[in-house]
């Protein structure tokens, strides 16, 4: 049984941060690899906002750069969003993606980050 596990979403001010957690797990030793965030504002698609390999390379959205910073922590299988100069427009359901040894995609349940003017 896979699990992926998001937190850390809210409510805040424009301009104002917030940092996401991902956290991925398998059952009897499942590798699965917590590898990218995403978001979906209403009645858009899900697109992509962030992506890590495992050695830490990033990828980033041109919407995020310079203001999202993804990382991970291996030991904890976990990795992060840190959000800062949050804008209305970043108002959306993030979703963290991880991915099995055989490239299947799982998702986390999301978690709602709501930026106010």
């Amino acid at each position: 049984q896979v699990h992926v596990v998001e937190s850390g979403g809210g409510l805040v001010q424009a301009g104002g941060s917030l940092r996401l957690s991902c956290a991925a797990s398998g059952s009897g030793g499942f590798s699965i690899n917590p590898k990218a965030w995403y978001r979906q504002a209403p009645g858009k698609q899900r697109v992509l906002v962030a992506y890590i390999t495992r050695r830490g390379t990033t990828t980033y959205a041109d919407s995020v750069k310079g203001r999202f910073t993804i990382s991970r922590d291996n030991a904890k299988n976990t990795v992060y969003l840190q959000m800062n100069s949050l804008q209305p427009e970043d108002t959306a359901v993030y979703y963290c993606a991880a991915s099995d040894l055989s490239g299947i995609d799982y998702w986390g349940q999301g978690t709602q980050v709501t930026v106010s003017s």
